[in-house]
């Protein structure tokens, strides 16, 4: 497989890859570079955010979702790039001193939200000594609902197609656990998935249209392409250090992203935002419904 590095862009942390199929866009975020970015053809707009931003996510009614460290926000698209014009939505999550992280919006357009400990400082990264993030789930009329407590860093959210199990990553515990959704919305026991695995933690994933996750491998290096069974079907070897998440875009959905983030190793396309040919379409991406 050959990969592209799609922009000159080389982020401090990318991340949450967002394919819009009705526009034909890619939304993407650098959270320590506070910036929401989206790729429409050849052309990149970066709006500037007051706050670390951990997900950038079109809505229904038009504008976007931001999730800030001081809450969710609205961002008007027609707004300057230097002068976003910002709404505050909601606040998922009040706990002082976490911020938000991974974040995806389900078959019923509903944002879940999991947030943690700010690890981010001046340019250096902040040791986690606290489990304090959570996961919420927040409606159209910016209704949440807290799910799980005790988080450290929260990553991947995919959905089983009857909408009955909750893939959801724990990086702290190298695990991808699967969660039964009861019928009341409410979450049972974590079951351990796959995982630890030699090749790096799971950080962000994507899900092919065969029910097959794809597994990003923060300090690995590579994503792992996993059965419904939770077994390693192949091994993604990529030109990044740190891969942060991916996302299946195109025409075809058959154009897999790839976000990344800078590493000490200084790998020259570290940071980039990269794109590979596969040979299986993702499932769409869902835009949040309000």
């Amino acid at each position: 497989m050959e990969w592209t590095a799609v922009t000159e862009h080389r982020a401090q942390l990318g991340e949450a890859p967002f394919w819009d199929t009705p526009t034909q866009a890619l939304y993407w975020v650098d959270i320590a570079g506070r910036q929401a970015l989206r790729l429409i053809g050849a052309n990149v707009q970066i709006w500037q955010m007051p706050e670390h931003v951990s997900a950038f996510i079109p809505c229904e009614s038009g504008d976007a979702l931001v999730t800030l460290s001081s809450g969710v926000y609205r961002l008007d698209l027609d707004s300057p790039g230097l002068e976003p014009r910002l709404t505050l939505f909601c606040i998922a999550d009040p706990q002082p001193g976490n911020r938000a992280n991974e974040a995806r919006c389900d078959a019923q357009g509903r944002l879940w939200l999991g947030t943690m400990q700010n690890n981010i400082g001046q340019g250096e990264d902040v040791p986690i000594v606290h489990r304090s993030g959570g996961l919420f789930r927040i409606d159209r009329d910016a209704r949440v609902t807290p799910l799980l407590r005790g988080l450290g860093i929260p990553n991947t959210l995919l959905w089983s197609d009857d909408a009955t199990s909750l893939y959801f990553a724990d990086s702290l515990d190298r695990t991808i656990s699967q969660y039964f959704i009861r019928p009341d919305g409410s979450l049972g026991p974590a079951r351990p998935w796959f995982g630890p695995h030699e090749r790096g933690g799971p950080d962000g994933s994507a899900m092919d249209a065969m029910g097959y996750l794809w597994n990003a491998r923060w300090d690995g290096s590579c994503l792992l392409r996993l059965t419904p069974q939770g077994q390693v079907d192949r091994v993604l070897e990529l030109p990044i250090s740190r891969p942060t998440s991916c996302v299946f875009g195109g025409e075809d959905l058959k154009t897999l992203y790839i976000t990344s983030a800078a590493s000490p190793l200084n790998h020259p396309l570290d940071g980039a935002l990269l794109s590979i040919q596969v040979d299986v379409p993702g499932k769409v991406c869902q835009r949040f419904g309000g």
